[in-house]
């Protein structure tokens, strides 16, 4: 039985599972044999928060997870995203039009093959449409019975309260991890004031804090992190001493990297919950054995120190992509 924390009335596993890897974004998508293998297996070891999104893969990672998991839909919560679909043109497109985000939940609820969605968010704020007109509509699709709860993505704390006064958000979803803190900035501060949880996803940095990427060309052609700044080559030779203090620190505790920064981040409250993602088996028992390490003051202040904001090299997204994001930011060295 693995420790738990709450999202509103929803118990979930302290660590969740990200599911956006299974077929978006990191290059080749895993068979459905080693999906079986990981979400029955992670459902087994006692992962009871699988998050997607409308946007991954345009749907098919929805499909692939409502395939293996609908059979065992009481045992877990549910979570997935709208707001960002694939286009007229075929590419990607934020919409947060009431009408597009009803009809797309429904698209939704059939890939995934359940009748209720039990946390629904808003995967980007578009601004070109007031945030109380997107949260109104998932609002209705709470009355209507179709979502338990509502979320927000990468937004900042002024517009999680806007949002907050429409209808009770449940949680908020951000990346945050060792190397990407924008949410301490006041984000993570007003999910307190409200009574939000914070869902940190990419909470090992893309795999960067795991120790398991070098170079940028190590990566497939059509990774999503040759695109990002802090991927770039100069970028990881730059951010390569902050990791391996970590690596030194993680032998010292005699855990890996990965479970450190873990750990790291579980001990910044019990509202926060992170999902990292994984493709093996074998990587997400790795991760969860992250809730046994006890990270003492010392080596939490020594993480702190080590990664403050403005010592990391590269911001966490492309300039066109920086301005689809309302979190805060620090200013990246």
């Amino acid at each position: 039985m693995l420790p738990t924390r709450r999202i509103a009335d929803l118990e979930v596993s302290a660590l969740g599972l990200g599911c956006m890897g299974l077929t978006h974004a990191y290059g080749t998508p895993i068979g459905d044999a080693q999906a079986d293998s990981l979400l029955l297996g992670a459902l087994e070891a006692g992962v009871t928060l699988f998050d997607t999104a409308a946007l991954y893969s345009f749907g098919a990672n929805e499909e692939l997870v409502g395939r293996i998991l609908a059979p065992h839909r009481h045992e877990f919560v549910l979570a997935s995203k709208c707001g960002i679909f694939r286009g007229p043109d075929g590419k990607r497109q934020i919409d947060g039009r009431p009408e597009t985000l009803k009809r797309t939940c429904e698209d939704s609820l059939r890939r995934l093959r359940t009748d209720v969605i039990d946390l629904y968010y808003l995967h980007r704020w578009d601004k070109s449409v007031p945030i109380e007109d997107s949260v109104g509509a998932l609002a209705d699709m709470v009355r209507a019975g179709k979502v338990r709860h509502i979320g927000l993505s990468e937004v900042s704390a002024a517009t999680l309260r806007r949002a907050y006064a429409v209808h009770p958000i449940a949680a908020l979803q951000s990346e945050y991890s060792l190397w990407s803190r924008n949410v301490e900035i006041g984000a993570l501060a007003a999910c307190r004031e409200l009574g939000v949880a914070l869902v940190a996803f990419s909470p090992l940095g893309r795999a960067y804090l795991a120790g398991a990427i070098g170079s940028t060309e190590a990566l497939d052609a059509g990774d999503l992190r040759r695109r990002l700044p802090r991927f770039q080559q100069s970028a990881i030779d730059r951010n390569a001493a902050s990791l391996r203090v970590l690596r030194e620190l993680a032998d010292g505790l005699g855990c890996t990297p990965a479970q450190l920064a873990l750990a790291w981040l579980l001990r910044r409250g019990e509202d926060v919950i992170p999902i990292p993602g994984t493709t093996t088996l074998a990587h997400l028992k790795e991760n969860l054995r992250a809730l046994d390490v006890r990270v003492d003051d010392a080596v939490r202040m020594r993480l702190d120190a080590l990664f403050a904001p403005g010592t990391v090299e590269g911001d966490r997204y492309a300039p066109n992509r920086l301005v689809e994001i309302d979190t805060e930011t620090f200013a990246a060295r």
